[in-house]
């Protein structure tokens, strides 16, 4: 794909999931190096990806983070803007120093990325994608925090947008729905349902009963998508959220 070969991109939330899916993509499309930033420092260190690899383990959220990477970053041609958590609880119950941890990683960690990405590309054109999620396009009981964060996420990257054309910086979004990815694991209803009857069986029955299409999205397939609005391809795109959902939001 035009415009990855013998490029250098970051990738946030590199160890795992749809940002390890993320940089395999990259590496098998040729490109020269990659910044891989992560708080799991000890799955970061083992990823071999076939090209020039700079670890970046640490916190997004810290602001002293990245002005310490700033340096690493100097000649990056793109981002991909991807570290986040879940969580869930209705508004009433919703604990505050739950929905702290949750903006605070999924938009102020966002934004601290997205600032470290746009002043490293100052002055020059890139591609920025930032990964939101159908949960800040469509409304659900029990995801106030997570939809809040990425509803504002997603208003961020079409602020990026705007601030960014004057010198040819693109930034997108990707709102997926369901992925298979390993923050599943973490959910006590899905973790039950996996022991019982086997995790591909267990994501199975859940896309079933929420998307259109009957499946949910493998990270590898995310990640394409991700490529795609980094690549040549999308030289016009910007300012979009392309919703990748199965028809969940349908």
């Amino acid at each position: 794909m035009t415009g990855l070969r013998d490029r250098s991109f970051l990738v946030t939330g590199a160890a795992s999931g749809i940002g390890l899916a993320t940089a395999w993509h990259l590496a098998d499309a040729g490109a020269a190096r990659l910044v891989l930033a992560d708080t799991d420092a000890a799955t970061l260190a083992r990823v071999d990806l076939g090209c020039t690899i700079d670890l970046l383990p640490g916190d997004v959220r810290e602001e002293r983070f990245w002005d310490e990477a700033a340096a690493v970053l100097a000649g990056i041609n793109g981002a991909v803007v991807n570290a986040g958590v879940a969580g869930a609880g209705a508004i009433e119950t919703l604990a505050f120093d739950e929905w702290r941890r949750i903006l605070s990683v999924n938009l102020d960690g966002a934004f601290l990325t997205l600032r470290a990405a746009m002043r490293a590309l100052a002055g020059r054109s890139g591609a920025i994608v930032t990964v939101a999620s159908a949960a800040g396009v469509k409304a659900e009981a029990g995801v106030s925090a997570y939809g809040a964060s990425k509803a504002g996420l997603i208003q961020l990257t079409r602020v990026a947008a705007k601030e960014g054309a004057a010198t040819g910086i693109r930034v997108n979004a990707i709102a997926p729905a369901g992925v298979e990815t390993p923050v599943w694991d973490a959910v006590p209803m899905f973790a039950d349902r996996a022991a019982a009857i086997g995790r591909d069986a267990a994501f199975a029955e859940l896309a079933a009963m929420a998307t259109p299409l009957g499946r949910y999205a493998k990270p590898a397939e995310i990640a394409a998508q991700i490529a795609f609005l980094l690549s040549d391809a999308a030289a016009t795109i910007t300012g979009s959220v392309l919703v990748s959902d199965g028809g969940y939001t349908l």
